[in-house]
């Protein structure tokens, strides 16, 4: 038998939930080993453009579900190089949410105030910028003008981007050439490996199994760059403590797998998903009524037909973030940009015929592409997605080279969110069509679903056994060892982008994990500074009952 390689911890994917525990269990003197399904690319292999095998297809996973789609990054960075970098702290009432169980869905020693000193550290590690209105883009003034022009209000939303290195290229869903987005590759990740952390990309975690001491081994396959169906080899890693964070879209799946050699897993493993109650709204810009109504004006051109000029979220309306409000009458209105492709296709036409996502008229919206206001609404779901049989191997059954991929998750929308969906869009429509700004429609749901950027909750923390599959410190019910710490450990819905969320639950997670690898043997310490050097978020994390896991 060939001998098998050996290593304190084993982290799968390295988005959020993996490269956060890669860099303090590091530097802290556990051996660590990041596997990630995606390959490695530095600035300057990402692309402007669009095109087929380019960065924007190679670093995506797409996966289209019964009901619903997800989209998902696959890279070393995982979604942090392909996110817009939009970092709101989620509102105090999301952590009382009872959502579909009929009772608190978060641990109880979980809270907004809780959290907030573990948001404080990812926010000195990234950092988080906090935008001011010269830094929004055009597509952010407009819609921060016609929210005041509805009697909204509209806010700059805090950015993990360097404002003075951004060129407003909009490309920065493809990955960013300039390191002005601080993904996860300018901060956790070089930290981690500057304390002897190993990453190895192109490799795909099928399954785990138990050791005789307790611990566990990790099969992976190692995956062609170019062609992500095509899988080149095996191996196999033994570790005392394995941190899986594929996302939500493919942890779920690596535990119903290992199901086989592990045994029973807990009831909420693959079920209770979320699409953060996801839903994308397209206005066409009439730009005679924008400078008529609005008085905004540009020099050598049209007003607006900005959609390709800038960054992606700007400017957020939270009127709708008010605790006072019923559960799924919540919810927050985004700007954004979304390039061609995905987008294009999903948008209907406003008023238009039904069918609305094609045909002549699509067409002839198409042709004023650049006039285009994509308005992102973040509401309340009623976790009703549920994975079915994994596939043979990954996380779906592989359509395409790169990107695409046909997954087993399937989606019903209760009454409850489709409550949610149209109030918000109601609210949409209200802002930006009043006095004929523009005409806007919701993108279909008949092509592949509703779909997600955030998906979450998939193997969710809480209190009780029956609707969560992970104790409140992230650690998997009946598997000791085994700790979920991506967005697929966040118990619901957060009514505003999750990022922020997903990388203060992944510290918070930090010193259990520690614990369990003291227990096993293993020479590790909790403490090390953010990985700038800073240490104010150090301090303040340092007052909570950290053996309590707090």
């Amino acid at each position: 038998m060939s001998t098998v390689e050996k290593t304190d911890v084993v982290i799968v994917g390295s988005g959020f939930g993996g490269s956060i525990p890669a860099y303090h269990l590091a530097a802290g003197g556990a051996k660590v080993t990041v596997l990630e399904r995606g390959p490695w690319l530095a600035a300057n292999d990402f692309e402007h453009d669009y095109l087929l095998g380019s960065s924007y297809t190679r670093v995506f996973d797409f996966v289209v579900g019964d009901g619903m789609s997800v989209l998902g990054g696959n890279c070393v960075g995982g979604g942090s190089v392909v996110y817009f970098a939009a970092m709101p702290r989620a509102p105090k009432f999301v952590f009382e949410r009872h959502g579909s169980i009929g009772r608190r869905m978060w641990p109880s020693a979980i809270s907004r105030d809780a959290l907030e000193p573990w948001y404080d550290r990812v926010d000195e590690s990234l950092p988080v910028s906090t935008q001011d209105w010269n830094d929004v883009s055009y597509a952010g003034g407009l819609w921060a003008a016609a929210c005041h022009h509805s009697g909204r209000t509209a806010n700059p939303a805090p950015v993990a981007v360097d404002n003075a290195h951004c060129v407003n290229c909009n490309f920065m869903m493809a990955g960013c050439r300039f390191d002005a987005k601080r993904s996860l590759l300018t901060n956790y990740l070089p930290a981690a490996l500057a304390h002897g952390a190993k990453i190895r990309p192109l490799h795909e975690v099928q399954r785990l199994e138990r050791t005789e001491d307790g611990g566990y081994r990790v099969h992976f396959d190692t995956v062609d760059e170019e062609d992500y169906r095509i899988h080149t080899g095996s191996g196999v890693l033994e570790a005392k403590v394995v941190i899986i964070a594929a996302g939500a879209g493919a942890t779920p799946v690596i535990l119903q797998r290992s199901e086989a050699t592990l045994g029973t897993m807990p009831h909420g493993v693959g079920r209770y998903f979320s699409g953060n109650g996801e839903r994308l709204n397209t206005a066409i810009i009439d730009e005679d009524r924008v400078r008529e109504v609005l008085g905004l004006s540009r020099e050598d051109g049209p007003v607006y037909s900005a959609n390709h000029i800038g960054k992606g979220p700007t400017v957020a309306n939270w009127d709708k973030l008010d605790g006072s409000l019923p559960e799924y009458e919540r919810y927050s209105l985004e700007q954004l940009y979304f390039p061609p492709g995905l987008g294009t296709i999903l948008a209907q036409v406003p008023g238009g015929e039904e069918p609305r996502w094609f045909g002549a008229q699509k067409k002839e919206i198409l042709n004023r592409w650049a006039n285009w206001l994509t308005i992102f609404l973040m509401t309340e779901d009623d976790n009703e997605g549920v994975f079915g049989a994994p596939p043979p191997t990954g996380n779906a059954y592989r359509i395409s080279q790169q990107m695409l991929g046909r997954g087993s998750l399937r989606y019903d929308p209760t009454p409850n969110t489709l409550h949610g969906w149209e109030l918000a869009d109601a609210d949409c429509k209200a802002i930006i069509e009043k006095d004929g700004l523009a005409k806007v429609a919701p993108w279909t749901n008949d092509v592949v679903g509703a779909y997600t950027v955030h998906p979450l909750a998939s193997c969710r923390i809480g209190d009780d056994a029956a609707t969560s599959a992970l104790h409140p410190n992230h650690e998997l019910r009946n598997h000791p060892g085994i700790f979920v710490t991506d967005s697929a450990s966040v118990p619901g819905a957060l009514t505003v982008n999750p990022a922020m969320t997903v990388a203060a639950l992944a510290e918070r997670s930090i010193p259990g994990i520690v614990r369990a690898l003291q227990d096993r043997g293993v020479d590790v310490k909790y403490g090390a500074p953010s990985p700038d050097g800073s240490i104010t978020g150090r301090r303040a994390v340092s007052k909570l009952d950290l053996v309590a896991g707090n």
